[in-house]
This record gives C-alpha cells, structure tokens and sequence, in this order.
C-alpha cells in the first residue's frame, strides 16, 4: 500500500492543471511507494480557487500561502505563481520543512534563484523544476543515444521556441494571464518563459554552456497594464536570438519568439555529431528522427523512430506498443520520477541548482543583448 503524499498548490492556471493532472493520473499507471493525495489549493480569488478545488478534487482551500505552508498536513508545495513570487514562497517552504515542485523558470534572475538553492540545500528538502520536456519518450531517448555514444563527439546544437500569440499591440500587459507581458512579474520574456526549456533541454543533452552572444527585440513598445490603467512601456523582450558555445568545444544556436506567425508551441532541437545526428519536433514528440552514418551508403539515411515501444523510456508503463504519448505524460513522468526519489532519499532532477544553471545562461543571454559582447557563464 503506497504512502500518502500530501499536495499543496499555489495557482490555478495552466500549469496547476497540468500538474494536478498528473497527480492524480500518476499511481494509475506508476508502482510507486507513495501516492500524491490533491490535500488543499490556494489562490487570492477564493470563488475561482473553490471552482478548480470542485474541479481536480482538491479538499481544502487556502486564500494565503502562508497558510497553506505552515498546515501540518502538508508535505510537498507546488509553486505554480508568476515569477516574481517564486523565491518568496520556497525560501517559506524550504524553512518549514516542505517538499518543493516549482514551474520554470527558477526564477527572475540568477540572483533570487542564488536565495532559493541556498535555502533549499540548507533545509535539505527535496525539489525539482518543472522542465516537463526532459520526460517526453523521444527527449529522453535522445538523452540514452547520446550516453551511450552513438552521436560521437558533438559539433552543433539548434534548437528554436516558436509562439504568435503576442503579435497584436491591442493585447495588454500584467495581471491574470498576462504577467508574462510585464517585466516586474516575468523577469524576462521569451527569454525565461521559451528559451529556458531550449537551454535546460540543450544542458541535460550536451553539458554545460561556456558562453553565449545573443540580440534581442520588443517590437510593441508600449502597452496598456491591466493593474494601473495606463499605456506603459513593456520591459520584456519578445524574441531573442542567441550564439552559444558549450564547454565541451560544440556551438549553439538558439531563437525564441512570440513573433512567428503560424507557430503556437513549436520546440525543435538538432544535434550533429561525428557519427550521427538526431532531431526533435514537439509537434510530432512521439518521434525521433536519427541519422546514423555507419549505416550502408545504399540504406543511409533519416530515420523516423516511433517512440511507443515498451523499451523505450517510460512507455512500457502505458499502453500496449505502437500507441504513442502526448504533451500531458511529461508531467506523469516527471512525478513518478520524484516520487521514486524521494522514496529512495533522494531528488529527481532538474533539482533547484540545476535549474540555476540554465537561470545563468538566461541571464547571461540578456546581459549579452544588452553590451552586444559575449558573455561568459560563471
């Protein structure tokens, strides 16, 4: 009989959905020794908050995070809040004692992301960062070909984050559902909403990144903030472009943007290797396609592998082989993963100082868009 594990979350947007999802889906499909209980949601609006409580099967809501931190009754917090409010509520946690789960990015910046590894690694708590993509099938088979050399040593790294959504100068800035938007609750914008999951993503896969020269652009310069009533300017950059170059001598190219019309959520990266090359598109994230140079010249070529076999990671816990995951399991996973972790005394990665990494890389991104030099990742 498993464990309860009882869950606190802070928010009720997207991501508290998709998480409580995979709470509750997790130990249907999972043997794990514990077994996440949805204990209390917390948010402001006390009629939304009761709303998605009715909804996920929450049984208790909280108005103040304070609150829901200092219930005994609660073992893990997941911080599904604005940026901006992100080291607040886990250095809180951290002091008393709670398991954390925090969405990406860690933080604003590396500094406040400094605060809560700090805090975190003193309480001795376990954590993780929602980078969700880490535990699609074909992203972590990716990360087993690689492991087991098949790439050889790696020359290039690509990889791009696509959206539309922001084109129109009428949208406004700030508040429910825009503070991506505003620069004092995001930090940065597709910076450290898109290209965090590129850069965490491109460190799981090919190591550390020594230094980037990036650019940026804010095309609407101005826009009206929801919490003040006035046309203000925007601080957040709508698209970035970035050259890399990691550690082990390989060179990166990096874009995010929410300036592609046509594009909602397209996330590709490609690795060429000495030996072979893979590629990754999250409109199709039940493949991989791989390319193997030994191959015989008459045969070689891409290949398309359908991630859906029972030896392909994660999948042998699913259906029968051939029917494909989606965007929903990465969460299950990513849950699983932790779960088992802390059975065994331990964090599932990417941990608080894993996820500083890829805070430091954004952050260097920004400072380079700024100097127009390079910039080199302490």
């Amino acid at each position: 009989m498993s464990k309860p594990l009882n869950i606190g979350m802070i928010g009720y947007g997207f991501m508290a959905r998709a998480h409580s999802n995979a709470y509750s889906k997790v130990n249907h499909f999972f043997d794990l020794d514990y077994r996440p209980v949805l204990k209390a949601i917390c948010a402001r609006n006390e009629t939304q908050a009761k709303a998605f409580a009715d909804r996920w099967g929450y049984e208790s809501v909280e108005t103040d995070w304070r609150t829901l931190i200092a219930r005994p009754d609660i073992d893990a917090i997941d911080i599904c809040t604005p940026n901006n409010l992100h080291k607040e509520i886990a250095i809180a946690a951290a002091k008393a004692g709670k398991m954390i789960l925090c969405e990406k990015p860690l933080a604003r910046n590396a500094a406040e992301g400094e605060e809560m590894c700090q805090a975190i690694e003193q309480a001795g708590v376990a954590n993780t960062v929602w980078y969700n993509y880490r535990r699609i099938p074909a992203v972590s088979l990716a990360k087993q070909l690689i492991e087991e050399g098949r790439l050889g040593r790696v020359f290039h790294y690509r990889a791009n984050f696509l959206q539309d959504w922001t084109i129109s100068s009428d949208l406004p800035q700030g508040g429910q559902g825009l503070w991506r938007l505003d620069a004092d609750a995001a930090g940065s914008g597709v910076t450290g909403d898109l290209l965090a999951h590129c850069i965490d993503t491109a460190l799981w896969l090919n190591g550390p990144i020594a230094a980037v020269t990036a650019t940026t652009e804010t095309f609407v310069k101005e826009r009206l903030h929801n919490l003040t009533g006035k046309v203000e300017p925007v601080g957040i950059d709508d698209a970035c472009a970035v050259l890399a170059r990691f550690t082990n001598g390989s060179l990166a190219i990096f874009e995010s943007t929410r300036y592609a019309r046509g594009h909602k959520a397209l996330y590709t990266f490609e690795i060429n290797g000495e030996k072979a090359s893979i590629a990754w598109n999250l409109h199709d994230l039940h493949r991989l396609q791989y390319f193997d140079h030994g191959d015989a010249s008459h045969i070689r070529g891409w290949h398309n592998i359908h991630v859906s076999d029972s030896d392909h990671p994660y999948v042998g816990n699913w259906w029968v082989p051939g029917l494909q995951l989606g965007y929903e399991h990465s969460f299950v996973h990513q849950v699983a993963d932790f779960l088992k972790a802390v059975a065994n005394g331990k964090t599932a990665g990417p941990t608080f100082r894993e996820a500083q990494e890829t805070q430091k890389v954004c952050d260097a991104i920004l400072a380079s868009a700024k100097s127009s030099q390079w910039v080199e990742i302490k």
